[in-house]
């Protein structure tokens, strides 16, 4: 019980500041705020959709990206083949000039992450701290568009404060087919 009430504040802190971060551009009280259609907003527009997505060939689950909040924020909504749900709200931050992340799972995980465009690919980066063992890792997720329509996940981690890196996730995400 005390786990699921946990997520629950976990998954409200991040909804309430996704929705103060996407609002807080208002030029003043009682204006509708602005919209965020400046350039760097559709920055990361290739992974929105809904996808199959595989790692190795197997199937590894389904996610569905949308916008949301007028534009401001992209929500993510997995399901993985073993039946794990997480979300993830991403925005860019325009106070900082950066992109950022905030993911939540059933397990009660979170993982915050920040950074933009390297080249074709969206790149953002964080540190993850495992609470029984003090263990810190430095995560980077890379998500590259390809010609064919499909965007490739590679979720990489770090134990040596960046010097190494090894995959956690290797994903490819294909268009869900219509039902």
């Amino acid at each position: 019980m005390h786990a699921a009430k946990h997520l629950f504040h976990r998954i409200l802190a991040a909804c309430v500041l996704a929705s103060l971060v996407a609002t807080s551009g208002s030029a003043g009280a009682g204006e509708p705020a602005k919209a965020c259609t400046d350039p760097p907003y559709s920055q990361f527009d290739f992974w929105l959709g809904e996808w199959e997505v595989s790692e190795g060939g197997k199937a590894a689950g389904r996610n569905a990206i949308v916008k949301i909040l007028g534009g401001c924020v992209l929500q993510e909504s997995w399901v993985g083949a073993s039946g794990m749900a997480g979300h993830s709200y991403t925005l860019y931050d325009q106070a900082r000039r950066r992109w950022h992340q905030t993911w939540v799972d059933a397990s009660g995980g979170l993982l915050q992450l920040d950074g933009g465009l390297v080249g074709r690919s969206m790149v953002l980066e964080g540190v993850q701290v495992d609470a029984p063992t003090s263990t810190v890792t430095r995560e980077r997720i890379r998500w590259t568009p390809s010609a064919d329509g499909s965007v490739r996940q590679l979720w990489e981690y770090s134990g040596d404060g960046g010097r190494t890196w090894k995959p956690r996730f290797d994903g490819q995400y294909r268009p869900r087919a219509p039902q």
